[in-house]
């Protein structure tokens, strides 16, 4: 990867005894499985100025993706931490305030992976968490991302990219993303997906909404809402589930809100329940699992038709976003109301519609439709 432009906070070369990187960093075994090397089996660490503080990057050379770009070229975690910094201005509005769920893949995206729900108590003390629930209550400390400090800590930690939840921890109450996950079923062409966020955006006007669309980093399109404050994930997912009712009456052979893939067909789905509550997302300007090393990338309305998904890469997305600027600039600014969605779902289920099934976890919900397989209910005697 080139080297930092002027501006670009710098690198230096550290001692591989600093308690700076050491903390949370014991080599070892995770979970008797993943493997950890030793603190400078791939290269002295390597120091990043972040602003307020300096984050050490250890073992910097380490192979995180095989296969980057045109030439096939490796990329290190090194060359990981310089992309966060790189796109931090645009990122750091998606993030900051919010809970993160940490994926971590520690020794390249070839090897082993493991999500980390709980920040051990052995990590830096300026880290910022908060406490964060499962569906069934269960508690766990994660991560705030308060800083892109607080990113660089997680990339020298394996995570490639980062789970964000949909509120901010000063403000769990409010849910202000509505997230529209459009997710290709085996068949369906980018180009079909491309359709279909064309007409979410279409569908959002009509409502006075604004979407904002970003490439998911492989094979389909998320567009968020950003909300007002007020609704819980409860509201939001309802929200969601009207729109995906709306877009596959009026799209039937392009687009489905049919939870059960045997009844999804060759059709783009809708998938609701990314807003369930205590669900979370990959994260705008995240660096997939992928040997490419694709990016999440926020996009353009007017990019749709040639958006290329995997063109975008920790290689050339930090060009792109000096050339071009960043197209979330104005996301905060555009808070909406989601009553009319919200409004819509209440008549459904007032006029008998069922609530759309939740997944497989979840508790059976008021309202929620029979949560069985369609090929597996049992039918009605003749």
């Amino acid at each position: 990867m080139p080297a930092p432009a002027a501006g670009v906070p710098s690198t230096r070369t550290s001692t591989p005894a600093s308690d700076r990187y050491a903390r949370g960093q014991t080599p070892g075994v995770i979970d008797n499985v993943v493997k950890m090397g030793r603190a400078d089996e791939f290269g002295a660490p390597v120091e990043i100025d972040a602003g307020d503080r300096v984050v050490a990057i250890t073992n910097p050379d380490k192979v995180m993706f095989p296969s980057v770009g045109p030439s096939k070229e490796s990329r290190t975690k090194l060359d990981l931490a310089r992309y966060y910094v790189a796109v931090a201005d645009a990122l750091l509005p998606t993030v900051l305030d919010r809970p993160v769920l940490l994926e971590r893949y520690p020794n390249g995206v070839r090897e082993k992976s493991f999500f980390q729900k709980r920040i051990p108590d052995s990590a830096p003390d300026w880290l910022t968490t908060t406490t964060v629930e499962t569906i069934n209550g269960t508690p766990s400390r994660a991560l705030v991302i308060a800083d892109l400090a607080h990113v660089l800590w997680a990339a020298n930690m394996g995570v490639l990219g980062l789970h964000v939840w949909p509120f901010r921890a000063s403000t769990p109450e409010d849910h202000d993303e509505m997230r529209i996950d459009l997710d290709p079923s085996p068949g369906v062409t980018f180009d079909m997906v491309r359709e279909s966020a064309g007409h979410v955006r279409e569908f959002l006007a009509e409502l006075g909404m604004i979407g904002f669309p970003k490439t998911t980093g492989s094979k389909g399109i998320h567009v968020y809402v950003r909300v007002e404050p007020g609704w819980d994930s409860f509201a939001v997912r309802g929200a969601v589930v009207a729109l995906g009712r709306e877009l596959a009456r009026r799209h039937p052979e392009l687009i489905t809100d049919k939870w059960w893939k045997e009844e999804r067909g060759t059709r783009v789905f809708v998938d609701y329940n990314q807003n369930a509550p205590h669900k979370n997302m990959f994260g705008a300007w995240g660096v997939r699992p992928r040997v490419g090393a694709q990016v999440s990338t926020p996009f353009r309305w007017d990019e749709l038709e040639v958006i290329d998904p995997d063109a975008m890469t920790i290689d050339t997305v930090p060009a792109r976003l000096a050339e071009q600027g960043d197209p979330w600039e104005l996301m905060d600014d555009a808070p909406v109301s989601i009553a009319p969605l919200v409004e819509q779902f209440a008549v459904d289920l007032a006029d008998g519609i069922p609530d759309a099934p939740w997944p497989p976890v979840y508790p059976k919900m008021p309202n929620e439709a029979p949560r069985v397989q369609p090929s597996r209910a049992r039918q009605p005697d003749a």
